[in-house]
């Protein structure tokens, strides 16, 4: 059953992303599903989008990383290619313990994909790894 679970997170996204694309909100049915798959990180992930933490960083190459501002009031810069975040809850619940999908700083990042609703910093030639 377990090996199903990234698939229905997967749909479940697309189905987020459909709906607020038509009506510019996320009803509670969608918000239920969403905490149901995704668990207690959830609404810690819609508060960091609804604060307006996560910025996208990206150079002119076109690569990018994410940096969202956690509760805690630290920077952690993720990364969506390698599904990594070097918060202390992705090292314990998802690495060590395995209870969760994702954490709420990484959950965010596909809120704010479909929402748009996150800030944009490009970096000049030859200072992207300084923000990474």
């Amino acid at each position: 059953m377990a090996s199903f679970l990234p698939a229905v997170a997967e749909q479940l996204l697309k189905d987020v992303q459909k709906t607020y694309s038509e009506k510019s909100q996320i009803p509670d049915d969608l918000l239920i599903a969403l905490r149901f798959v995704f668990g207690s990180c959830t609404l810690q992930a819609l508060d960091l989008v609804d604060q307006r933490s996560v910025t996208c960083v990206s150079s002119s190459s076109g690569r990018k990383v994410f940096q969202v501002l956690g509760g805690s009031g630290r920077l952690y810069t993720c990364y969506t290619s390698c599904h990594y975040c070097p918060c202390p809850a992705f090292s314990f619940s998802v690495l060590r313990r395995n209870e969760s999908l994702v954490v709420s700083s990484l959950f965010c990042l596909s809120v704010v994909s479909i929402t748009y609703t996150l800030q944009i910093r490009v970096c000049p030639i030859g200072t992207f790894s300084h923000w990474c």
